[in-house]
């Protein structure tokens, strides 16, 4: 999970995603998005096997946003772990 708090407004960001895409390197996949009610934050759920990719992307929008990558998991993967954990 991606929180992404923008510096200047919502915008920008949409200033450049329209001149430029996403700017996502090969391998890192955008699954979906959500903006708050106030327009100053978004958290994106990204997916990607090589960190590396994540921060490539990071890099293309720092001067716009700061970013906070919360690893997430599925709610049913983790309970399958939990669940396999002997007591």
């Amino acid at each position: 999970m991606v929180i992404e708090t923008f510096r200047q407004g919502a915008a920008p960001i949409y200033e450049r995603f329209a001149e430029k895409g996403r700017q996502a390197p090969e391998g890192l996949t955008y699954l979906d998005s959500w903006i708050d009610a106030g327009l100053n934050r978004c958290f994106q759920l990204m997916e990607c096997d090589d960190l590396s990719l994540l921060q490539r992307w990071v890099a293309a929008w720092e001067d716009l946003t700061r970013f906070e990558i919360v690893p997430v998991t599925p709610s049913a993967v983790t309970a399958e772990a939990v669940n396999a954990t002997p007591a």
